[in-house]
């Protein structure tokens, strides 16, 4: 598939049928964050599948799955992370991103919908799943199937900025 054309068809998820989500191609979304970049090639990013009724309910105590059957708390490790030597900026929230929309990417490829949190109370994960000091959980990836109609891959021309609002070229 052109990676533009499956860019566009990758929309956010917010109702799911019950469906649980194929372990082959989770197997593949998780091979998307391993070859996914990071960083100086450090891969500070740990993730933790989430599929059984407890551990879901655990994350809805944080966030709304909308339904979703699986989840994935993306995680990076401060330990690992790389660190900007001009300013001590740490790549964690980079890296950790960069992951997570390899995996959504995936996720689309295969037919599986997904959904992108941010908005979650990490304190409520980090005691839920007894979570180590070193890992922060940076987003949540609620995967399953869709149990509504998929968005237009055309949206993007009324919904977004234009190309030439979002880009300057030098002047030479």
């Amino acid at each position: 598939m052109d990676f533009l054309e499956l860019a566009k068809r990758r929309y956010s998820v917010r109702e799911y049928t019950d469906k649980q989500v194929e372990q082959e191609k989770l197997d593949r979304i998780l091979k998307a964050a391993q070859v996914a970049p990071t960083a100086a090639n450090r891969q500070p990013v740990h993730m933790l599948v989430v599929q059984s009724r407890e551990g879901l309910d655990k994350i809805g105590k944080a966030a709304n799955l909308h339904g979703a059957t699986s989840a994935i708390l993306v995680c990076a490790d401060r330990d690992k992370a790389w660190t900007r030597s001009h300013d001590g900026k740490k790549s964690t929230d980079i890296d950790a991103s960069i992951v997570t929309d390899h995996m959504m990417l995936e996720a689309t490829d295969l037919g599986v919908g997904s959904l992108w949190i941010c908005s979650f109370k990490p304190d409520v994960l980090r005691e839920e799943f007894a979570l180590p000091e070193n890992l922060e959980v940076i987003n949540i990836l609620a995967l399953g199937y869709a149990a509504c109609e998929p968005a237009d891959p055309e949206r993007h021309g009324e919904r977004r900025v234009p190309v030439e609002e979002l880009v300057s070229y030098e002047k030479l």
